[in-house]
């Protein structure tokens, strides 16, 4: 199951936020950009003088945002972009992507979104407007309806070519059918245009029966339904249109209508419809009218104008207005250039348009001008350097004000930036490139003046910076490639590659901080740099491709520094670029900007070898055909996509797969995948992808091994010639990346913390050996055998500058932890970890966290404390993923550091118990998730999810399961003041007790209510928001909610229903028979833990049958499974221990009787073979280990079942059971002191703990024949049985106390606690009883009376039975016990502690719990 933690690293300022689509809830706004990227304003609405600041980025989309919507039910948000990708965002905390899809790709680019009427709102559904690709919008291509839920096509109501003007928002999409609502559009931009006029915006009603069209100067109210228009309105005189001379100057930007609901819009009794129309220009001023419509009537008015923003007028300025509670939100973008790029600015105002206000102000000469209530804006202040705390920060000198200062010279915008990772599983550091051509590495490892002082290297994420100066302009792409080969002319062995606005690709030293070359092959700016993909053999594992905007792809050797090859003629720009490293090819695909449909396309194949152009595949099997090529990718272990090499690619370029499985099988059925894409974000308007292997090289040349285990033969070929691998096939090892990088926006970079891998890496070290690996398949004997111990030997590898050199399980944990904990709320915490497990704060870079969507997508908040306590505040779900993977990692750094005890414990109980405390309005852990975590193969993930479990249990009770208390029975009871108020409350209720029995009927119907609900909230399958996070189905929430509910009433009984247990016992059930791989276990111990307290009474007679079931299916889960069987056995043996370890042992001290009678039947009822005997001889053991004076009335069965097990008649079954027959054996004889071994283990004595007193016995059996051969008398006391008769009616007692065999075997003493005596019996030689086997009683041969001992209790003695005979009053009245009373009360005072020790042979020494109570001569 998924358990992901994502940090973020901003860079030193705001990105660049070219609002290209707006909307608002009634909490929030929402501004889409023409990078891809969705900002989140919360809206202040109720504050005096709002200041809207952003608080997350919505990361889902590489291409411009062309249409925000938001869904009311549920509450979520629904992106579209020009790529004709999908995303579904919640619109409340954390705000996580719940689905990323791509429409199929003859729907065209969607343009407009809008929802549609839903019969229920389980069934939300959106109608899209789509337009032909990179046409302007000039051809509707089509209008879909699509489920606002999955995003799934569900039908298309028009598709084609269809040539519009701009069509408003909501105006193709709000009424049914929405066909006939866009030919009334389109009829309706017709009539305009035949005056001559252009419609700058269309605005649509919400009941779609009026349509507004905003012409220049005037603004035209048409009917729908008829197409007549109905009335005009001049703009002229207004904000929006001073005078003719401003027309061509400002003009109307946008307009619609407010809800019916909203400022007196009503319809009157002779069908004049009143509503209110908001117009806007593009300098940011508003006019809204109020607008009176009917079939011979219209008229309007204005009701109110907001100014336009003067200081911001001019071509670079962009506005867009939102409505949201009875507010006008203004978005106005301005655009601002650096060295030469575009980029923009945005600021939010906020306009109070209540209707109250407005009334009192009305002037008819003059409409009122509204004030703006208040106005913020991505101005920066979330990005300035924290206030450092002397109290817990290490002082670095002069060092950290350098690079602080060095950080705030450079302050430019980012254009293009990527990580860096060691060895495959934590970054180091940072790489950002700005726009006035610039590149800044900022790492994050390095040697800390601390560590020193603690006698060793730490690892603290500061800064230290390295500078690459040359470029004239901004930086597009960035890569970083590890040199395979070494020429004695060129020793470097890591290569940094640049691509720029200036048309130059730079490469520089990345460890010297050299310049080595400058490449002026192309003549338009360089948009991608693609490495050669892994297994790409020498000497193309040392090149890689440039593509620049010229249509110009060339292949460059890092080696000899020269351009190679040329793949001219590309008619556009090359925006995906495929590159096969095992068939040496590349396919490039080529967008035609110009066409208004896919058939100007075209996918060009060239042979990377001779140059040579293979084919062309034009139109829209271009696109399919390269999707294809994607489709065998395997994912990059570093990034989690599949992205080839470390550049600054972006992930969220790479197309979507649905069918994952398919991708794997695919990759599986040909043995090793072809390629693996790399893409690079800077590109425009245009996506861009390359595609390189499997598995992936980072910087270093390492090869992560990719998600799946591929194995590589020696007949592989590799080389078309004909070479191969080696002789031997090389497996590569499953290895899972703990921390995965990406950046998906120019200066934002993401770190996504996998704690399943985190805690898989235990043992792991820094060997290098992936990349040894590589470097031995690259040597000129690739036929060479690899050596045993090679790949654990280092010595043959370049060492680079490793930033810790201690083991890779404890770099990961410290790293981890720098960059998950929350830092500045506990300064004691904080400086604990800072002294004593060397974990800081980092220093000099943005941290933020965030969480991870679906599909690649994230949710990251902006930088500062403030956001991210929003995100604890808001969000469950997040307080349970951060504070398991921050707990399990400080349980887990215990184990591997004691000097970090005391911080990891700190550590751990802040998260658990004090976060609450200090913050006392976070949310409580989300239950049903951490119940999830309760079966995670890492021990320490399983003990902090019952530990946050425990510890938010109490607060976090759903509220059908909650108890409603009284409050007479809370009343305290501790002062007289309080005892006054309980007399009181009593008296009162005394009073009220007739109006009590009234409203006994309106509390059945109460308590019928509350069992509805909980049965309903215990059966819901409704898809909850925590399964995203760990990628659960809605089979997965029943199963948490009925755990949940268990756990409670097991746990807490007191603070849930008492009707609880009973409707949960028989889900519960039906969880474990279910077989489910991550709760099954989990029911089965939390029936196991409550068996005696709170299900037995539920169960009842149920529990044999239950016994039964479980047998049956611990036959089921033995049969060998038909498919997937590795992890089909894994569940199976995991199961089979939960029931036969846990659940089975529980149900059979429930019901010891129900029990035996199972097992006994099922020895007839299944095969000799059967895994049920053995499971029934474990429960056994378990039994006598957990509950043994349970055992103690069915000894006798216990044996005879156990003996039955290994009958020599029936072979097959003894050899099954044997080991577990004779195990079972040895522990009933040293736990139960009256059933004994001899220790040649060929005898077995049982005698009856518990009995009538005439009929003691002792059992003798010979072990290797499975016969009984001799019974002893073990009656008495002997000479008194007439006496007991009469001396009281109850004759059952504690019979023997200990038996053992002589150190020979042919003797065997029994004690006896009632009575106080020990006897002896001779058994006599083997060979003498195997001839003579006689089961007539035996009397002992010998009698030993014990004296009583110091403390000793008279109540079983041998006197109080004298005095009991001797005590014959006529009129004592004694009470007598029941039977069932008096067993309970014998097997409460058995004591099993009794021992016999042999001191020679014929001496015997006995003792009781440990102490020597006499020695005796027999």
């Amino acid at each position: 199951m998924k358990c992901h933690s994502v940090a973020a690293l901003w860079s030193p300022l705001p990105p660049s936020h070219h609002v290209t689509a707006a909307a608002t809830t009634p909490v929030a706004l929402f501004t889409g950009a023409a990078d891809g990227t969705v900002l989140h304003w919360p809206l202040a609405l109720a504050s005096a003088s709002p200041s809207p600041r952003p608080s997350s980025l919505l990361c889902a989309h590489a291409a411009a945002i062309t249409s925000l919507c938001p869904l009311p039910s549920p509450a979520s948000l629904l992106v579209a972009c020009t790529a004709g990708v999908l995303s579904l965002f919640s619109t409340y905390a954390p705000l996580r992507c719940l689905r990323r899809r791509s429409l199929p790709l003859w729907v065209g680019s969607p343009s407009l979104i809008a929802s549609l009427p839903s019969i229920t709102s389980a069934d939300p559904r959106v109608a899209i407007l789509c337009h032909a690709p990179d046409d302007g919008h000039r051809h509707v291509s089509a209008l879909v309806v699509v489920d606002a839920r999955t995003l799934a096509v569900l039908y298309t109501v028009f598709h084609g070519i269809l040539s519009v003007m701009p069509v408003a928002e909501g105006a193709a999409v709000e009424v049914d059918p929405p066909r006939r609502l866009i030919v009334s559009s389109v009829a309706s931009v017709a009539s305009a245009e035949l005056a001559d006029e252009r419609v700058e915006a269309v605005a649509l009603s919400h009941d779609g029966k009026n349509v507004a069209l905003v012409l220049k100067t005037r603004c035209l109210l048409k009917c729908v339904t008829e197409g007549v228009v109905l009335g005009e309105v001049s703009l002229l005189g207004t904000s929006l249109c001073k005078d003719k001379n401003t027309v061509d100057k400002v003009c109307t930007a946008g307009a619609f209508f407010l809800s019916s609901d909203e400022w007196d819009a009503h319809v009157s009794d002779d069908g004049v419809v009143v509503r209110n129309l908001v117009l806007w220009s593009n300098n940011g001023a508003v006019t809204m009218y109020r607008i009176a419509l009917g079939s011979s009537y219209f008229d309007s008015e204005i009701v109110c104008e907001i100014p336009s923003n003067l200081s911001m007028q001019g071509e670079g300025l962009e506005v867009k207005f939102c409505w949201s509670n009875q507010h006008l939100v203004r978005v106005e973008c301005c655009s601002y250039k650096v060295a030469g790029s575009l980029l923009w600015k945005p600021t939010v105002a906020i306009w109070c348009m209540d209707q109250f206000e407005l009334s009192k102000t009305v002037n008819t000469q003059k409409p009122p001008m509204r004030k703006m209530l208040g106005e913020g804006g991505l101005q920066g202040e979330e990005f300035r350097p924290e206030p450092s705390h002397s109290q817990y920060n290490i002082n670095r000198g002069s060092e950290v004000i350098s690079q602080m200062c060095s950080l705030e010279r450079y302050r430019g915008t980012v254009s293009s930036s990527m990580l860096l990772s060691e060895d495959s599983y934590a970054p180091y550091a940072v790489v950002y490139g700005f726009h006035n051509g610039d590149i800044e590495v900022i790492r994050f490892l390095n040697l800390s003046p601390a560590a020193a002082k603690f006698g060793g290297r730490g690892l603290y994420p500061h800064i230290s910076e390295r500078l690459f100066l040359g470029h004239k302009g901004a930086i597009l792409c960035l890569a970083a490639h590890y040199m395979h080969a070494h020429p004695d002319s060129r020793n470097f062995h890591r290569a940094l590659i640049s691509g720029s606005l200036d048309c130059t690709v730079r490469v520089w030293d990345l460890d010297a901080g050299t310049l080595l070359s400058v490449m002026h092959h192309h003549v338009g700016s360089v948009k991608q740099i693609v490495l050669p993909p892994p297994w790409t053999y020498h000497p193309w594992d040392d090149c890689f491709l440039s593509v620049g905007e010229d249509g110009l792809v060339a292949l460059v050797s890092l080696q000899t520094m020269r351009v190679e090859r040329m793949f001219p003629g590309h008619p556009d720009y090359a925006s995906l670029v495929a590159w096969d490293g095992v068939k040496g090819y590349i396919a490039c695909l080529c967008k035609n900007l110009h066409s208004c449909n896919d058939a100007g396309s075209g996918l060009y194949i060239w042979d990377l070898k001779t140059g040579a152009r293979e084919r062309v595949i034009n139109g829209t099997a271009s696109q399919l055909a390269f999707e294809h090529f994607c489709r065998g990718i395997s994912k990059n272990t570093v990034t989690g996509s599949i992205l080839g090499g470390t550049t600054s690619a972006s992930s969220l370029l790479v197309p979507i797969f649905e069918d994952m499985s398919h991708i794997r099988s695919h990759a599986d059925k040909n043995g090793h995948d072809i390629s693996s894409v790399s893409t690079n974000l800077h590109n425009g308007c245009t996506d861009s992808v390359t595609v390189n292997a499997p598995t992936t090289y980072d910087f270093k040349g390492k090869t992560p091994a990719p998600d799946e285990a591929h194995e590589f033969h020696g007949d592989n070929s590799v080389y078309n010639s004909g070479k191969a691998v080696s002789s031997h096939s090389i497996h590569n090892k499953k290895i899972k990346c703990p921390i995965k990088c990406s950046c998906p926006y120019p200066g934002i970079a993401s770190l996504r913390f996998d704690l399943t891998a985190i805690m898989s890496t235990q043992g792991m070290t820094n060997s290098n050996s992936d990349r040894h690996l590589k470097d031995h398949l690259h040597s000129e004997n690739p036929k060479e055998m690899l050596q045993p111990g090679t790949l654990d030997s280092p010595s043959r590898v370049h060492e680079m500058d490793s930033p810790s050199r201690e083991s890779l399980e404890g770099c990961l944990l410290r790293f981890s932890l720098c960059f998950l904990h929350l830092w500045d709320v506990d300064c004691e915490l904080d400086k604990l970890l800072v002294d004593e497990m060397q974990v800081c704060k980092p220093e000099g870079c943005h941290i933020a966290t965030g969480v991870v969507g679906d599909k690649g997508s994230f949710t990251l908040m902006f930088p500062g404390k403030e956001a991210t306590l929003e995100l604890w505040k808001s969000s469950a779900e997040f307080c349970a993923m951060r504070s398991l993977s921050i707990i399990s990692l400080a349980q887990l750094m215990i184990k591997l550091s004691r000097s970090c005890t005391n911080s990891s414990s700190a550590l751990a109980a802040f998260y658990t118990r004090h976060f609450a405390e200090k913050v006392p309005d976070i949310k409580p852990p989300s239950l049903q998730l951490l119940v999830s975590f309760w079966q995670h193969p890492s021990e320490h993930v399983r003990m902090a999810a019952r530990s946050l479990f425990h510890c938010a249990a109490p607060r976090s009770i759903p509220q059908p399961l909650r108890v409603n208390k009284n409050k007479v029975v809370n009343a305290p009871l501790s002062s007289s003041d309080n005892m006054n108020v309980l007399i009181c409350a009593v008296q009162t209720a005394s009073v009220s007790n007739h109006g009590e029995l009234k409203e006994d009927d309106e509390n059945v119907d109460k308590d019928d209510i509350d069992t509805a609900n909980m049965i309903l909230w215990l059966e819901s399958f409704e898809n909850q928001e925590w399964l995203s996070w760990i990628g659960g189905t809605s089979q997965d929430a029943v199963a948490s909610n009925i755990i949940v509910a268990a756990a409670l009433v097991v746990w807490y009984p007191s603070v849930v229903k008492a009707k609880l247990s009973s409707l949960v016992v028989s889900q519960l059930i039906k969880l474990v028979m279910s077989m489910n791989d991550r709760y099954s276990s989990t029911a089965a111990e939390l029936l196991a833990e409550g068996m005696e307290n709170t299900w037995k009474a539920c169960l009842g007679a149920e529990i044999t049958h239950f016994m039964s079931d479980i047998l049956f299916q611990i036959e089921c889960l033995s049969t060998a499974p038909s498919s997937n069987a590795i992890n089909k056995t894994a569940v199976a043996i995991t199961m089979r221990e939960a029931l036969v370890g846990t659940l089975l042992p529980s149900l059979a001290m429930a019901d010891v009787t129900g029990f035996f009678g199972v097992i006994e039947s099922q020895i007839w009822a299944t095969s000799s073979d059967s895994p049920v005997h053995v499971a029934s001889i474990k429960t056994i053991i378990r039994v006598v280990r957990g509950a043994p004076k349970s055992l103690v009335p069915y000894l006798d069965k216990a044996i005879n079942y156990i003996l039955h097990t290994m009958d020599p008649s029936n072979l097959i079954m003894r050899k099954a059971c044997i080991i577990s027959s004779m195990m079972a054996l040895r522990e009933m004889a040293r736990v139960f002191p009256m059933v004994a071994l001899n220790e040649s283990m060929t005898k077995l004595a049982v005698g009856d703990a518990i009995g009538e007193i005439y009929d003691g016995t002792i059992r003798v059996y010979d072990i290797e024949s499975v016969t009984k051969i001799r019974i002893l008398d073990a009656s008495g006391p002997p000479g008194l049985p007439s006496l007991l008769a009469g001396s009281s009616n109850r004759t059952t007692t504690i019979l023997i106390s200990v038996l053992s065999f002589s150190p020979d075997g042919e003797g065997l003493v029994a004690f006896s606690e009632n009575g106080l005596m020990i006897r002896w019996w001779s058994l006599g030689s083997a060979w003498w009883e195997r001839l003579s086997r006689s089961l007539t009683p035996i009397q002992c041969t010998k009698l030993i009376y014990v004296p009583p001992w110091e403390g000793f209790s008279p109540n079983s003695a041998r006197l109080s039975i004298i005095s009991s005979i001797l005590d014959d009053k006529p009129g004592r009245s004694e009470k007598e016990l029941g039977e069932a009373d008096n067993l309970k009360l014998l097997l409460h005072n058995l004591d099993l502690s009794y021992r016999l020790h042999w001191i020679g042979g014929k001496t015997i020494k006995l003792t009781r719990h440990g102490q020597d109570l006499g020695t005796f001569q027999l």
